[in-house]
């Protein structure tokens, strides 16, 4: 009987055992089965979808806002143009109640004249002056009235007010306020846009002059701009250079990864002291030339030059001494830098189309702006005529409606987002599938492609939360920097100090945010989730793997960064050399700002898509090191090079916690992160 008890004591107890094993391999099973591969997934579903219906009627009401300004005639009036009086050149025209000299025929005067074109209102941005419809646009400066009366009867256009006859131009009394401003300045008609606009820029001088606030002298301003034309050529062929070296410098990347760190380093190296060097030879060289010319224009040219040199030189030897101690500092950590480059020199070579996605991201938002701005131009000449107090008309727009350009300057900055997060996503997409394919022979035919099709039939709502949320940021930024412009001068000092403050946050979190979207849309890529699931796995990725953040990422851009130097500094340099020649008639500043100006957008449109390659590549790396240990069954993605570099960096925390515990504290979440899953 007691060993039958004991038997069933031990049975059962076997038996609760069992079932507590089973629990817990179920509770394991569940929480396995509950935790996402870290994987493209080939079944997807659509992501975001209320934010995609959001931004389609959202689009829609862009639409409307298009097609108001055009039902109201507004597009005739800025095609076409229109007098004073609201008559539409080159088409007959309704009466308007209590308007003089409306509801004219205008069919064979098709071209809008200014009375006085050179009369601008720099405040509200337009000319003031009369507008009346002509036959023709005055080819030749008219100087005085019997000029432009025989202009009238050989030509048929009458350039003086509609209740003046051509017989009457030199014999009224009315005529000085009537006709045009003597001289009349020789016009051309605008192409598309039936204006006549004077042939010699000149007189928007002043216009110009209240535009670049910076100039005191006036002719300062003038000598610039005088320099500019001279040097267009010039100008036009070091931009031209800065392309082509942008191009030469994505094939470098491409096929020699390997030492291109240490290429752009030596030659940044010698870039900013050629560079340096040249600048402060040719100061001294033009201070101690001797001053031979008593032409007064020209000597002070000589002296803006040798005082743009002295700046330019002082300048590159601060800036060079800087890039010294950056390097420096960073020299331990540029073999993280090196395999990651040679794997995304890799993707470029996998997936050549990579390269043209500027081009295709630029051509829509060329599109879209184009769009944008003409729509602009429409709702500035719609709405309703309105006598001014001058008893000519304006259209303006009455009601609700007339907020409608606030609506369409928000969907500029929310459209053009979307779009740059779209090629985010679909670079994102492309990269995704490349990493995470281990036989690269399997990869799609066109892996560019087959992200923008993922990118269309899933995943649109996500890039247009991820773009509204920037908008959110760039709008209370833009405000502030309008009330700052606004009230530069009047405002006392703390008011100053708490506005630049303000707009110096909201730009440094829209730039972490930025860079959160673009982790999140990686993520999206990955795994299929929407963009708030996304972004808090993205960020708790970046969060654990925060030295490699600053290790890979920070390094990389880094070095994306002096290849974008070295292009700038090799146009700026052929710049200085060329310009030289002209320096006795030519101000050089402008045009060699200029010039360095488009060679660092054109770098940075080039080396933006493989900086975005090597964020995504860093973020695939620390999923693949965190999930997967090399072990049977939890194998690496990650390239031949990366493994190598992730058992160095074993060996190198292990030697440096014998060496350094900083050392060993930088180097641990690289090693360990790849052995713990």
């Amino acid at each position: 009987m007691t060993a039958a008890r004991d038997c069933g004591t031990g049975t059962r107890k076997l038996r609760g055992q069992w079932e507590s094993t089973e629990k817990k391999k179920v509770k394991a099973s569940r929480m396995l089965s509950s935790k996402r591969e870290w994987k493209p997934l080939e079944d997807r579903s659509c992501t975001d979808i209320p934010w995609l219906l959001l931004f389609i009627l959202f689009c829609i009401g862009m639409g409307f806002i298009c097609g108001f300004s055009v039902a109201t005639g507004a597009a005739a009036r800025l095609v076409s143009g229109y007098d004073s009086y609201g008559n539409i050149c080159g088409q007959k025209n309704a009466k308007l109640e209590a308007i003089p000299n409306s509801g004219m025929d205008h069919t064979h005067r098709k071209y809008v004249f200014f009375l006085d074109p050179c009369n601008l209102d720099l405040i509200n941005r337009k000319i003031k002056s009369v507008a009346l419809c002509v036959t023709a646009c005055p080819r030749q400066e008219l100087k005085t009235l019997s000029d432009v009366q025989k202009f009238a009867e050989i030509n048929g256009s009458a350039l003086c007010s509609y209740n003046l006859k051509p017989s009457e131009y030199t014999t009224s009394s009315k005529a000085s306020v009537l006709c045009p401003k003597l001289p009349v300045p020789a016009s051309a008609p605008i192409p598309f846009f039936h204006r006549c606009a004077p042939v010699n820029i000149s007189c928007y001088a002043k216009f110009a002059e209240a535009l670049i606030t910076f100039v005191s002298d006036n002719s300062v301003l003038h000598r610039l701009i005088s320099g500019v034309m001279t040097s267009k050529e010039i100008i036009l062929g070091l931009c031209l250079l800065s392309l082509v070296l942008s191009m030469i410098l994505m094939v470098i990347i491409r096929y020699i990864s390997r030492v291109l760190v240490w290429i752009l380093t030596i030659l940044v190296i010698l870039g900013s002291l050629g560079g340096t060097g040249v600048l402060w030879w040719l100061y001294a060289k033009q201070r101690k030339s001797p001053k031979e010319t008593v032409i007064p224009e020209q000597l002070q040219i000589a002296e803006d030059n040798l005082r743009a040199l002295l700046i330019y030189a002082i300048s590159a030897t601060v800036f060079t001494v800087l890039l010294f101690l950056i390097m420096l500092v960073m020299r331990k950590r540029v073999a993280l830098t090196i395999a990651l480059f040679h794997v995304a020199g890799k993707v470029f070579i996998h997936l050549p189309l990579l390269v043209f996605q500027p081009f295709w991201t630029f051509f829509a938002l060329v599109l879209f702006w184009a769009y944008w701005i003409m729509t602009l131009l429409f709702l500035g000449t719609a709405g309703s005529a309105v006598q001014n107090d001058q008893g000519f008309v304006e259209f303006r727009v009455s009601g609700p409606l007339q907020y409608m350009w606030w609506y369409h300057v928000v969907g500029l900055i929310w459209i053009s987002e979307f779009i740059l997060a779209c090629q985010q996503m679909t670079v994102a997409g492309a990269v995704v599938t490349y990493y995470f394919t281990r036989d690269k022979r399997n990869l799609p035919f066109t892996p560019i492609l087959a992200s923008v099709n993922r990118l269309i039939r899933y995943h649109l709502g996500t890039v247009a939360k991820g773009s509204f949320i920037i908008t959110l940021v760039k709008i209370p930024r833009m405000i502030l920097m309008y009330i700052h412009s606004q009230l530069k001068g009047k405002e006392n000092a703390c008011a100053r100090c708490v506005l630049k403050s303000c707009i110096c946050c909201l730009w440094c979190l829209e730039k972490c945010l930025n860079y959160l979207n673009q982790n999140a849309y990686t993520a999206t890529a990955i795994n299929s989730t929407n963009f708030c699931t996304s972004a808090k796995d993205a960020f708790v990725i970046l969060v654990e793997n925060a030295l490699r953040v600053a290790a890979i990422n920070t390094v990389g851009d880094f070095m994306l960064f002096l290849g974008k130097v070295l292009i700038v500094c090799s146009t700026g340099l052929a710049g200085i050399m060329l310009l030289n020649y002209q320096q006795d008639y030519t101000v050089w500043v402008l045009p060699l700002i200029i010039v360095c100006l488009f060679a660092f957008l054109v770098a940075h449109c080039f080396l933006s898509i493989y900086e975005m390659v090597v964020d995504v590549l860093f973020l695939c790396f620390a999923i693949d090191t965190k999930y997967n240990d090399g072990s049977p069954g939890r194998e690496f993605y990650m390239d031949k090079v990366l493994m190598e570099f992730v058992e160095n960096s074993r060996k190198a925390m292990k030697e440096a916690g014998k060496g350094g515990v900083a050392d060993a504290r930088e180097l641990k979440p690289m090693a360990s992160g790849a052995s713990s899953a």
